[in-house]
């Protein structure tokens, strides 16, 4: 583990604060300008904000000078992610933490050799939300199931997003996948929290070479690890893989739908024959 040289996230005696609206307006803070004589007296500001505060560290996977990840023998994978647990324990006092591997220039990686990037952050973000209240929300409709656990089964027994599975975890190409041969590994066993886990590496690790051989070579990806939020009563963590393959539009950008042009299915099928 290094400090990150352009950290997302400083410490809290390093934040700014911005000025008053007031002190903003500038040659409009006259009290008779009907810019200023507001409707909304007493309601939140519309454009709050708060400092970018938390821990930012980079995670060498590997003292040897590989790009990617498939790249690491057996040895290095689990090295690999028994550091980054080991790092996400360091922060248990966070309110959520997460793991991300850019690999590639268009993944937005700035560093050739394989690193992952941990983020501590005193707030969890939106989409963890919404996940954490689904995962409970369904806990409470079916007396205690997992929502995640369930998918899992009905993947199995339908075997057309299966790529494979082992006595640790599974993998799978999502349901609705957002893009072409995007991945996700679930382990079999229920853990809300990816850091308090000690399984899953091997299949991370044949989820990255399989790529590497469908596409004669690592292509450029992202990978992010879902852990439970902290305080998190129901939840199931995963890794989530989604490879560079095409580009958002104005269509995906403008309505957050997204238009996959290579099914899930498909791309299943294809990986199941790199195995």
């Amino acid at each position: 583990m290094v400090p990150n040289l352009y950290p997302a996230l400083g410490a809290p005696d390093g934040a700014g604060s911005g000025g008053s609206p007031e002190a903003e307006a500038g040659a409009f803070s006259s009290s008779g300008d009907p810019l200023l004589t507001s409707r909304r007296s007493g309601e939140p500001d519309l454009f709050s904000a708060r400092p970018a505060t938390g821990a930012h560290e980079v995670l060498i996977n590997s003292p040897r000078h590989v790009t990617a990840m498939a790249e690491l023998d057996d040895t290095e994978f689990a090295d690999a992610i028994a550091t980054w647990r080991e790092r996400m324990r360091a922060h248990h006092d966070a309110s959520y933490l997460q793991l991300i591997v850019n690999e590639g220039g268009g993944a937005g990686a700035s560093l050739e050799h394989t690193h992952a990037q941990l983020y501590a952050l005193p707030f969890v973000p939106a989409a963890i939300a919404r996940e954490r209240e689904r995962a409970g929300s369904y806990a409470e409709r079916t007396a205690g199931a997992g929502l995640l656990a369930d998918v899992l089964i009905e993947e199995v027994r339908r075997k057309d997003r299966l790529v494979a599975i082992d006595d640790e975890a599974a993998l799978i190409c999502p349901w609705a996948s957002r893009g072409p041969f995007e991945l996700r590994v679930i382990p079999r066993r229920e853990v809300g929290s990816f850091e308090d886990d000690a399984l899953g590496s091997a299949m991370i690790a044949t989820a990255m070479r399989l790529l590497a051989k469908r596409f004669d070579g690592p292509p450029e990806l992202n990978l992010w690890v879902r852990t439970a939020p902290r305080g998190t009563d129901h939840f199931h963590w995963h890794v989530d893989i989604a490879p560079r393959l095409t580009i958002k539009a104005g269509f995906e950008l403008g309505t957050g739908v997204d238009i996959n042009i290579y099914p899930p299915e498909r791309a299943a099928a294809d990986l199941r024959e790199c195995l």
